[in-house]
């Protein structure tokens, strides 16, 4: 279990409060709100068992997510008629001073606080929603910030210009039909949910808010949220400083016997620098719950996480150009519009308004550095492919 630190402990300890009173109890509040949560969701709302701790878990953390560096969105992808409304308003209704908007401006988005949940989330993706599309690629990370001039009275009584700034960092869950883009994609937790044929939870009135669970549950994450045991700060550094033992200087890293086990399974995920931020956050949180709590969503975590990279070899064209060339045999000249054709027959890819063309492929070969040698001639460019070098990137991916 994560502790608080040293500092917090002096402080505390001057003061004549019982702790370990204290941050039992508060533990004992997150267990049992935790499952308050799971209850809740499996009483309204129809998903596959593993995600049950991950959607518990995010809720949860957004009563905290001011003491993590990033917090993963969470995206509900669903058909038409599988209950994603239902899912976002109760996970919304049950986070942190949470409310749902259907077309969210951009200066709703700014100019408010606490966790948003956008429902119809096509629309982001609709021309003119440029710069609401750029506000929440950055919701997701600590000290994203936006300013915009104000008119403001001076001193002599005119008028002037001033800044005013604003911290964009929120918890946020969103939910479509038709998927969401690759950027802000890679920012969330996918959720997916199919259409339920339990009568049980489908035709249950969603009165969950008049109900004593639901209304003893917020107010235990309230409790809990103005006397955090979380400790983000502390455990980026140690993460950090795991890394550093592990992969640069070679030994064994036990400084801090409270987060050693969870960076270790954390570890074995092998996991990049955008995947560690969506589930560190989570991981603490559950560590702080319980080592069953815990258990389970790591196990929830890893297995969502191989389903994702499956999905982002198989959707990626870069992916599949670095397979395609890791499996040459061997180094020699080819034009680049013969590189062009092998990548089709290779994807099976309908190649729509000829897309990948001569200048695509020489843009992606260059940007992935799979260019060894090149040369002009008359008939085009050739080049030779790095094959090594493909066949050390596409470990990252299988």
């Amino acid at each position: 279990m994560v502790g608080i630190n040293e500092e917090d402990f002096k402080k505390l300890e001057s003061s004549g409060i019982d702790i370990e009173g204290e941050k039992e109890e508060e533990e004992n509040r997150l267990y049992e709100a935790y499952f308050n949560v799971i209850d809740l969701l499996k009483k309204y709302c129809d998903l596959n068992d593993e995600d049950y701790p991950i959607v518990a878990t995010w809720i949860i953390g957004t009563y905290f997510h001011s003491e993590f560096e990033s917090y993963p969105y969470l995206f509900l992808n669903a058909m038409k008629g599988s209950g994603k409304t239902r899912t976002l308003k109760l996970i919304t209704d049950l986070s942190h001073n949470g409310e749902i908007l259907l077309q969210p401006t951009e200066a709703v988005l700014f100019r408010t606080t606490g966790t948003l949940g956008i429902d119809e989330a096509e629309g982001i993706t609709r021309k003119g929603m440029e710069n609401l599309r750029e506000l929440l690629n950055g919701c997701y990370k600590k000290g994203t910030k936006v300013k915009r001039m104000k008119q403001k009275k001076s001193l002599d009584g005119g008028m002037e210009q001033v800044v005013e700034e604003f911290n964009i960092y929120r918890p946020l869950a969103l939910a479509n039909i038709n998927g969401m883009e690759d950027v802000l994609g890679d920012r969330c937790i996918n959720v997916i949910l199919e259409r339920s044929s339990n009568p049980g939870i489908v035709k249950l009135a969603e009165i969950w808010n008049r109900e004593k669970i639901f209304i003893d549950t917020k107010k235990m994450l309230n409790q809990c949220s103005l006397c955090s045991v979380v400790v983000g700060a502390k455990a980026y550094a140690e993460w950090n400083n795991y890394i550093l033992h592990n992969y640069i200087l070679h030994t064994n890293y036990t400084n801090d016997i409270n987060y050693i086990e969870l960076f270790r399974s954390l570890n074995l995920m092998d996991l990049t620098g955008r995947e560690v931020e969506l589930c560190l956050p989570l991981m603490l949180i559950a560590s702080e719950i319980s080592p069953e709590v815990y258990k389970k969503l790591h196990y929830s975590i890893k297995n969502y996480m191989i389903e994702r990279k499956q999905e982002q070899f198989n959707d990626s064209m870069d992916i599949m150009l670095i397979d395609m060339v890791s499996q040459e045999l061997e180094e020699r000249w080819l034009f680049i519009k013969d590189i062009v054709n092998k990548y089709l027959e290779f994807t099976q890819k309908e190649n729509k308004d000829d897309e990948i063309n001569s200048k695509w492929m020489g843009r992606a070969l260059k940007r992935l550095k799979l260019i060894k040698e090149k040369k002009r001639l008359a008939g085009g460019v050739q080049i030779k492919l790095d094959i090594p070098k493909a066949q050390e990137k596409i470990k990252q991916f299988k």
